[in-house]
């Protein structure tokens, strides 16, 4: 057989997962690689040589080394640069036999390679060839870190062969697949050297490592040394205990880590990490608690460099009024008044075109005036061209005028499809007439309705049930456990692996958050909570456990017309501003 490995005595260290993003690099075993190829295409060329070294804490655990028969004859030019031979590569194994040895040799390892998306995308072809599904390495480039952590007269290139000079490495690189690899150790042995005086001591740290990171942030990482490695949310607070900045992760150390190592390159975000003076961590249980209690915070707090959900109250919502002939009005408060109500709509202009699309459907009043029954006013031009039943000059009575609104309701509340065919009956009329702008913006305004229909009809068929206990198997045997009410999230653990989940749950409604609900439909919480409870209520492996009421969605809502909302959105997606239409030029 023409590979060879050699091991060391040394026991070989494994490393379990990349999400043990704070491993020293002491601990790290690396793989770095090399291959001799017949060209630069994965997809067209073959793989010659595969050289590669298994280093841990600075010293050799082994060494991977064969030719391969790529298959195809080797052109010229490469023969000269690698000095590898058809006539050499004849008896040598195909890729698909050497595949399943390197396989073995790498488990557990992280890949090291000198402008490594060459070689890992030979890699990941051979593997896919082999039969074999890719691991997902985690992967360090030589090149690219050489990059981040050397000045331009330091090395006036990043080339193998330049870094294996400045590092003083005792092999000089020629294209063979195990003397390159052999030199990359070295080049990567000198560049960790120069990271770790600057206090890159983590596999995380070098990942993430940037140049643009000053000094100064850097020192800053002892923030997140108290921190456990554990899902939450996490508050960074200024000099004056003021909250700057809240995020969540699944493991709170590992993520505020990386703020100071530099994967975090937002201008406002290295502001906030400059000004930062203490972070305090929340431990949650589950991932759904950390994601709403973050939504919770930055409503509260309105932290500065929180860019979203700094304000839900001022959320706009289209109120269908309580009074003798009552009108569409925008507003952003949910009273007790007995009115209905159709949103959140992510902005006034969005409300603007649900509400047009409204009128455009239903003869409703869009004057704003409060009218009287006994006292009459001229009707306005709307009226004179019937768009409008004029009440207000006592043309149509309360309770002619009552059939709009109880249409207008409907369609805000339960049942889209009148309003929907009314405007698609004007869209196709329009489309032939070729007035297709026009047509544009009476579908963009029946999107924008449907939209914000479907998405209250949805929160209200959770928000009207007094308490779900629902459940979700976890990675390592035990289940999560959540308590609801009204929409809003009032408890959350995890049972233990093994255990009955049952008493656990028992013990989790009784210790609860108590809910009073208030009128309108957001009685206990904002709608970005709700939407969040319902996006994990909605994954196919949760389970209700209990539900007070029947969880239940409008036969015909709005949500029923979530194809053609998703074809509009594929349609635009679609388009190609800066496409070629010179076809499309009449002709003449």
């Amino acid at each position: 057989m023409h590979a060879s490995a050699s091991s060391a005595s040394a026991p070989v260290a494994v490393q379990a997962t990349f999400d043990e993003l704070g491993t020293p690099l002491r601990d790290v075993t690396f793989v770095v690689v090399d291959l001799e190829t017949t060209g630069g295409s994965p997809h067209t060329c073959g793989i010659t040589e595969v050289g590669a070294v298994k280093v841990r804490g600075g010293q050799v655990l082994g060494e991977f080394q064969t030719l391969v028969n790529p298959g195809e004859p080797i052109p010229a030019f490469i023969a000269v640069l690698t000095g590898i031979t058809d006539s050499m590569v004849r008896p040598a194994p195909v890729i698909a036999t050497v595949v399943p040895s390197f396989v073995e040799f790498a488990r557990g390892a992280v890949l090291v390679a000198h402008n490594a998306p060459f070689d890992v995308g030979f890699l990941r072809r051979a593997y896919a060839v082999s039969g074999i599904g890719w691991p997902a390495y985690p992967v360090v480039d030589t090149a690219r870190l050489a990059r981040r952590a050397l000045a331009r007269d330091e090395a006036p290139n990043c080339r193998l062969s330049t870094l294996a000079a400045l590092f003083r490495s005792g092999t000089t690189p020629n294209h063979r697949a195990l003397q390159d690899a052999r030199a990359t150790v070295d080049v990567l042995h000198g560049l960790l050297d120069r990271l770790g005086n600057l206090g890159v001591q983590s596999l995380d740290e070098l990942t993430t490592f940037s140049s643009r990171v000053s000094p100064a942030t850097r020192k800053k990482r002892h923030l997140a040394e108290a921190l456990p490695h554990a899902p939450g949310v996490y508050v960074f607070k200024g000099p004056g205990g003021e909250v700057l900045y809240v995020g969540k992760s699944k493991d709170l150390r590992t993520r505020v880590r990386s703020y100071f190592t530099g994967s975090e390159t937002r201008r406002r975000i290295g502001e906030m990490v400059r000004l930062a003076a203490v972070v305090t961590p929340i431990v949650c249980a589950t991932a759904l608690e950390a994601e709403v209690r973050e939504l919770r915070l930055i409503a509260e707090h309105k932290p500065r460099y929180n860019s979203r959900s700094r304000h839900p109250e001022r959320a706009t919502w289209l109120k269908l009024t309580i009074e003798a002939f009552p009108r569409l009005s925008m507003v952003t408060q949910l009273r007790d008044d007995g009115a209905s109500y159709l949103g959140p709509f992510g902005s006034r202009h969005a409300a603007e075109r649900a509400m047009t699309a409204l009128h455009e459907a239903f003869r409703i009043r869009q004057c704003t005036p409060v009218l009287s029954t006994r006292r009459f006013r001229t009707a306005c031009a709307l009226a004179e061209m019937g768009r409008c039943n004029a009440p207000c000059d006592g043309s149509e009575s309360v309770d002619a005028y009552a059939l709009h609104v109880r249409a207008v309701r409907e369609a805000m509340e339960s049942d889209a499809t009148r309003v929907s065919h009314a405007v698609q009956r004007r869209i196709d009329r329009l489309s032939i007439e070729q007035r297709f702008e026009e047509a544009a913006a009476h579908r963009d305004r029946l999107a924008a309705l449907l939209r914000a229909a479907a998405r209250l009809q949805r929160i209200r068929g959770l928000t009207a049930i007094a308490e779900i206990v629902a459940a979700a198997p976890t990675a390592a045997g035990g289940w999560e456990l959540h308590v609801i009410r009204h929409g809003r999230l009032v408890a959350a653990s995890v049972s233990p692996p093994g255990a009955h989940p049952r008493p656990y749950a028992d013990a989790l409604v009784a210790s609860a958050e108590t809910v009073i609900p208030r009128p309108g439909p957001l009685p206990a919480c904002e709608a970005e909570e709700v939407e969040c409870v319902l996006r994990w209520l909605e994954q196919p492996s949760v389970r209700l456990v209990e539900a007070t009421e029947p969880w239940l969605s409008p036969a015909h809502g709005a949500g029923a017309q979530r194809g053609w909302l998703d074809r509009i959105s594929e349609g635009r997606d679609a388009l190609d501003p800066f496409g070629d239409r010179r076809g499309l030029r009449p002709a003449g």
